[in-house]
């Protein structure tokens, strides 16, 4: 289901051109191996506004399929909010496996806090958000260190975590993540965020559908327990009469409980 044309078809997420700048197709990684389309994000900036939050974006589809483009709508809402808004590709199995993915964000992280500040964002402001397979590269992210690290930036640079109907526990006996992760359980289980979520972390919103896909509902309420253990600021939203699709669909309408839940969310941890 591609729910960025269902926007489209509804109208929905599309603000006044005067309200946004964007900047499209650039690379966040230039050598020799980089992947043109895969390697580039687009900036969807408030027009006329200088030092504003930035949320990097990271859309689903199963590690498998998914683009930058599609997102259009979203980023152009959250500019119009005053929002800065940087949607990234990333490779995609089976061409690639994990860590692929997660590195290839935290690439594109590092590449937003070190040129943010030219579109009018504060590097110091930034946040990370991400649907479905996106909730799990964002929450992995901030949980396992290590990916960060190797972009010299670090879990403290993200001032808050939204995870929308995320994936949170990798299991190696699902067929589902095979083509991304493969059949190591060892493996499987480094990728799974809940594995990571000791000690302190940024702040976290983790919301799923209250008719989200099997063991989705369960793995958030764990992720928060687990965060909340931690002594990390964590909150959890179950969002009614929405499904694994319609909770990232609704989300770019001003009108849609989740979207308040997230600007209250970006406006608490902004300072």
């Amino acid at each position: 289901m591609n729910v960025m044309l269902v926007l489209a078809a509804l109208g929905i997420g599309a603000p006044a051109d005067d309200t946004f700048d964007k900047h499209l197709n650039l690379a966040y990684r230039t050598d020799k191996d980089a992947d043109k389309e895969r390697h580039a994000l687009d900036i969807y900036t408030p027009k006329g506004k200088k030092n504003f939050p930035t949320v990097l974006f990271v859309h689903g589809g199963s590690w498998k399929t998914g683009n930058k483009t599609l997102y259009a709508a979203l980023g152009q809402s959250l500019a119009a909010d005053g929002i800065g808004c940087v949607i990234c590709n990333y490779r995609l199995s089976p061409a690639v496996r994990h860590p692929a993915h997660v590195e290839d964000v935290a690439k594109a992280f590092a590449w937003t806090s070190a040129n943010i500040a030219k579109y009018g964002g504060n590097k110091d402001r930034l946040f990370l958000c991400g649907h479905s397979a996106g909730g799990h590269i964002v929450a992995l992210l901030v949980t396992d260190p290590q990916f960060l690290k190797a972009e010299t930036c670090a879990p403290a640079d993200v001032r808050g975590v939204c995870a929308l109907s995320g994936v949170y526990e990798i299991v190696a006996e699902a067929k589902v993540f095979e083509s991304a992760f493969g059949k190591d359980a060892a493996v499987c289980k480094a990728a799974s965020p809940l594995t990571h979520a000791k000690g302190k972390h940024p702040p976290f919103l983790i919301a799923y559908a209250d008719n989200d896909f099997t063991q989705l509902d369960k793995m958030a309420e764990n992720m928060h327990t687990a965060l909340k253990k931690a002594e990390s600021p964590a909150e959890l939203m179950k969002c009614k009469d929405r499904n694994h699709y319609t909770i990232i669909i609704k989300f770019v309408d001003n009108s849609d409980p989740l979207n308040k839940a997230f600007r209250d969310f970006v406006a608490k941890h902004n300072k």
